[in-house]
């Protein structure tokens, strides 16, 4: 995630921190699977705010965003139309402390199987910050404070334990909260989350009796087992090289990803073994990607244009083997 509005509306010191984090080239390596025959499937309002953060995929073919600038969840239909499920209360101070990015925006967001959505919102106030929950037709309502100088962006839920797992890339750690919501705990504070002067911790992920993440700054893949207790095990960096990560999917090859790469408009394709190639770019229409998600064997991409100030948009690709 980055600034919100146009290239032109970001502070240098935002873009240069951009920059220092996304610019680095990536290694590419040969991959088993490609995304090909790209297309822009949906077309969103930079003016609005309507930058897309994050996606969950709804049954009936939808999909649910959230617009970080706009505070807002949205829900894009097959055809393409959008439409506004909920906004957020905006802070009384418009959201100028929120850290690092200095506007209130809405991070993660996942689908729990009776149509709840979980929302996070960064707005650097305590009345707002932290995990929201929206049932279907209903409204938001905060369920669990997160601090106020922190950044909380990625969240996960683990279905089995009906645990709700979130990054804070400012703070550098994993949070932990029951789905009922109350007073979250640290589940990991590992030195490996932590930013490097941008944004640390951010895609998050259950998958195989562990929690993933990436760290935007290090451009790393993390893997954190899930110990017997529920507490978190020894930190494992599974990939290296990709600055400028956010978040991620697996494939359904074991521990294979596709990754949105932010800053360089591009989606990685990550093997088990820390390999990587770049399977779309900017060339397909990617600007800023933030947030990657299959249904089948077809991709939903969403960018947020941060930085190039252009074209927000969903774009869909289906995998090949």
């Amino acid at each position: 995630m980055f600034k919100k509005l146009s290239k032109a509306a970001v502070p240098a010191a935002v873009l240069t921190a951009v920059a220092l984090a996304t610019t680095a080239a990536a290694p590419a390596s040969a991959g088993s699977a490609s995304l090909g025959r790209a297309r822009i499937a949906a077309h969103f309002d930079l003016l609005k705010g309507q930058q897309p953060e994050n996606i969950a995929l709804a049954p009936d073919g939808s999909e649910d965003v959230t617009f970080a600038g706009a505070r807002q969840v949205a829900r894009v239909t097959a055809s393409g139309s959008t439409r506004i499920l909920a906004t957020l209360p905006e802070p009384a101070d418009g959201g100028v402390h929120t850290p690092v990015l200095t506007f209130a925006l809405t991070t993660g967001i996942v689908r729990a199987g009776d149509g709840t959505l979980y929302v996070l919102y960064a707005t650097g106030t305590a009345d707002l910050t932290g995990l929201w929950r929206i049932r279907p037709g209903g409204t938001p309502q905060r369920i669990a404070a997160l601090p106020a100088n922190g950044l909380p962006n990625g969240l996960a839920l683990d279905r089995h334990t009906g645990t709700l797992y979130i990054t804070d890339s400012v703070l550098g750690v994993i949070w932990r909260v029951p789905v009922t919501g109350g007073e979250p705990t640290i589940w990991s504070a590992a030195p490996e989350l932590a930013s490097t002067g941008f944004l640390g911790a951010n895609g998050l992920k259950i998958h195989n009796g562990a929690v993933w993440a990436t760290n935007l700054d290090r451009g790393t893949v993390l893997r954190i087992p899930v110990l017997a207790d529920g507490s978190a095990g020894t930190v494992q960096t599974r990939a290296t090289g990709l600055p400028g990560i956010d978040d991620f999917t697996f494939t359904g090859h074991g521990d294979q990803i596709l990754a949105a790469v932010n800053g360089p408009s591009e989606v990685a394709l990550i093997q088990p073994d820390g390999s990587h190639s770049i399977v779309l770019t900017a060339a397909d229409g990617l600007q800023n990607p933030t947030s990657i998600a299959l249904r089948g064997g077809t991709a939903y991409v969403l960018s947020a244009a941060y930085t190039t100030g252009q074209d927000p948009n969903l774009l869909i690709a289906h995998l090949h083997e």
